[in-house]
């Protein structure tokens, strides 16, 4: 029979709980609790609340240093973390003034990281995603995303989410897989239109046959994907039982409109998104993902993040970590950058990188502090709350939790 463990006190513990998933929080709807323990029992938390208190229902107490915060483990619902190569390249020339589409169009970009994937071995490809992995789990992403889309043809797109599968085994956190075939039109193919039908015959029904993803993406852009090939193939994707997100208005608005009538559970990047695509996610049930990392790699602007909370949207933030415009990976940095700039309140961003995130993915039963949650939490060296986002991201925390055992990271 499983024993109920006390984990505790926490100077602070910062639930996210009775917070709505849509639209803007205000300082003062934050839970803090003092000396707070949670209660934890088979990976699950069954209590929060006063350590004190809640010490006579517990069968074993697990204490921790004195003097630390404590609040849900971090989600990060968008990333591209295998990958073969660098693009130091890439960025040293945007840093001279080259744009992502000329330097795209003369086969570097994403083309670079498609030469380097392919060349790869699993193996390689594997050492490389653990290591980025294990330095997200370490600063407490407990669930991340993880797409394919630097394969854009069967073999090598099977294989990045074989590596996922292969090393999912060896992290201390639930990694979550997404088929970005659809990422731009590889050079072997002229016709966008045949190749999407490719990946929809070629490659797809093996991916559903091995359970080697669950969620389907693709990136809408005149130079990548326009919204009229990539409807009837997300319509297509979705008919075989996965589930849809979109890389959408990052350069040109319009298609988070997709996002919204195919009913993805995320519309990421949404740089470009104006008025009338703001109010069109305010009013659905996507996730509005924030990708910062992307904004400060590329130099251009933020998601209007402020606008689509006041307008209604859940706002969910991510690193969007991949090669080429988003290198840096680092979540607690990037959130903290963006709630700056765009003047979101603290448990706005909290809730951003946390449970809004877990929606992102289809997920409701982590990124809170509450009964029948999963045992997901962090905790960071301080007895202000305020200090995690104010040291903007240079503040680790000191433990982390994955299902209510403690990780040696």
């Amino acid at each position: 029979m499983s024993k109920s463990v006390l984990i505790g006190p926490f100077s602070q513990m910062i639930t996210l709980r009775n917070l709505p998933l849509k639209g803007a929080i205000h300082d003062d709807q934050l839970e803090i609790i003092p000396n707070g323990g949670i209660l934890t029992n088979n990976g699950v938390i069954i209590a929060v609340g006063s350590f004190q208190a809640l010490r006579p229902q517990a069968d074993a107490i697990e204490e921790v240093p004195v003097g630390a915060v404590a609040m849900p483990g971090l989600v990060d619902c968008h990333t591209h973390m295998v990958w073969g190569g660098s693009r130091a390249g890439d960025y040293a020339l945007r840093m001279r003034g080259e744009t992502y589409a000329k330097i795209l169009e003369s086969g570097g970009g994403i083309f670079d990281s498609v030469r380097k994937t392919r060349a790869a071995d699993i193996q390689e490809l594997k050492e490389t995603f653990i290591q980025r992995a294990q330095r997200h789990i370490a600063s407490g992403v407990t669930t991340f995303e993880v797409k394919s889309g630097y394969g854009l043809e069967k073999e090598s797109e099977i294989k990045m989410l074989e590596v996922v599968a292969e090393a999912r085994p060896h992290l201390q956190a639930d990694v979550i897989s997404t088929c970005l075939a659809a990422h731009v039109c590889p050079k072997e193919f002229t016709d966008k239109s045949a190749y999407l039908t490719y990946v929809l015959e070629e490659i797809l029904p093996e991916l559903k046959s091995r359970n080697l993803a669950t969620r389907v993406d693709a990136f809408i852009e005149p130079s990548a994907f326009p919204t009229d090939l990539a409807r009837p193939y997300l319509q297509r994707a979705k008919e075989m039982g996965f589930a849809l997100t979109i890389h959408a208005d990052q350069f040109t608005a319009g298609s988070s409109a997709l996002a919204v009538e195919l009913g993805a559970q995320s519309a990421d990047h949404l740089e470009a998104s104006g008025e009338k695509e703001i109010a069109l996610l305010a009013n659905s049930d996507v996730v509005a993902v924030a990708l910062p990392g992307a904004s400060l790699g590329l130099g251009m602007q933020f998601t209007p993040a402020r606008k689509l909370v006041n307008a209604g949207a859940s706002v969910a933030i991510s690193t969007d970590w991949n090669p080429g415009s988003a290198p840096m990976g680092d979540l607690l940095t990037q959130a903290a950058l963006l709630g700056i700039y765009e003047k979101l309140s603290t448990p706005e961003v909290l809730a951003g990188i946390t449970f809004r995130a877990a929606a992102a993915l289809g997920l409701r039963d982590r990124g809170i502090l509450a009964p029948g949650m999963r045992a997901d939490f962090i905790a960071f060296p301080t007895h202000d709350h305020r200090e995690i986002l104010y040291q903007q991201g240079m503040m680790r925390p000191g433990s982390v939790w994955k299902g209510g055992r403690v990780l040696d990271v």
